[in-house]
């Protein structure tokens, strides 16, 4: 069994994390850091684990076989500096510190993109990771088919809306349920700071590709899950289109391209991706779902984690849509 310590352990990515460790087979919970929680039960926070025996704290044991950092973002750099963890523990950071090629390094460790479904060898051999973004995840998993056949070619333009809970546990003024009820709105239009995520592994696998992708961020009205949709230029048929797709995630135990036209339903609470496709005229409409706190977040950190320590990508993972 191998030991773990989750940072920052009173968001809704640390609940979500600490609801699938306590689970997972080839783990055991150390340590749940958070100071502003030290020597409360976890199930006060959390209160779906009510039966959770264990308390946070605010000790920190450096010696753990990996940790997960669920702070906020601007916060994990910092929280390095503090803490010396050994060389030998793996660091999986849930924040965007070190996600950008320009930030993978830190001290002496260098970060990996956690994005298996095109960085699966690199993620295997890595010691620390940069989990993707809920935004991100869902719009490369969209795109990235299309990139590694090098038919990005035209410019993107794309809408995702997302939960309430991307925003995070700590209220604000959109999140609260006096606004959010029976609203929708959009933010950071054309600006997202997911933008150079996804831009860059784009270009990972089409280094010609020097196209806008224009992307308009939304707010929804419900709790979780990220409907995104994409479309851009495509001469091929729609059959071709499935064909590249199946093709791309054949060996991928969460991303499917399906025919039926999607819902958030299907994914919420899985630590799956759905992907549809439609032609219309010369655009291929590509729309991907996920549950922005389990594939957009703690799901695929703990899919890292797995493939970091050899195990099947999916231990753990095999979770039920709420779907009614």
């Amino acid at each position: 069994m191998k030991n773990i310590g989750i940072i920052g352990g009173a968001g809704y990515t640390a609940g979500e994390l600490i609801r699938l460790l306590i689970h997972h087979p080839e783990v055991q919970i150390d340590f749940i850091y958070s100071t502003s929680n030290a020597g409360n039960a976890v199930g006060i926070v959390h209160q779906d684990l009510a039966y959770v025996d264990f308390a946070f704290t605010s000790e920190v044991n450096t010696s753990v076989d990996v940790v997960f950092l669920c702070l906020g973002h601007g916060n994990s750099g910092k929280f390095l500096e503090q803490y010396s963890f050994s060389l030998s523990t793996k660091i999986i950071d849930l924040s965007n510190e070190f996600r950008l090629k320009s930030d993978v390094t830190f001290k002496d460790r260098t970060f990996v993109y956690g994005l298996p479904e095109i960085n699966k060898e690199a993620i295997i051999n890595a010691q620390n990771i940069a989990n993707p973004g809920c935004f991100a995840t869902a719009i490369q998993l969209a795109l990235l088919p299309l990139a590694s056949a090098y038919l990005l070619n035209k410019d993107v333009h794309i809408n995702a809306v997302t939960g309430a809970t991307g925003a995070g546990v700590k209220p604000s003024a959109t999140t609260h349920f006096g606004w959010r009820d029976n609203n929708f709105s959009h933010y950071k239009a054309f600006n997202h700071q997911h933008l150079g995520e996804i831009g860059e592994s784009v270009v990972q696998l089409q280094e010609s590709f020097n196209s806008e992708l224009h992307f308009i961020p939304q707010r929804g009205n419900f709790s979780r899950g990220i409907f995104a949709t994409a479309y851009t230029y495509f001469e091929g048929t729609i059959e071709e289109a499935y064909a590249l797709y199946d093709d791309f995630y054949k060996d991928s135990p969460f991303a499917k391209a399906v025919k039926a036209p999607l819902h958030l339903k299907q994914v919420v609470n899985t630590n799956y991706c759905f992907i549809h496709l439609e032609k219309h005229g010369n655009k291929l409409l590509i729309t991907s779902v996920i549950d922005n706190l389990l594939k957009g977040a703690s799901g695929q950190a703990v899919e890292n984690m797995n493939l970091m320590f050899g195990w099947a990508q999916d231990t753990g993972l095999h979770l039920k849509a709420s779907y009614f």
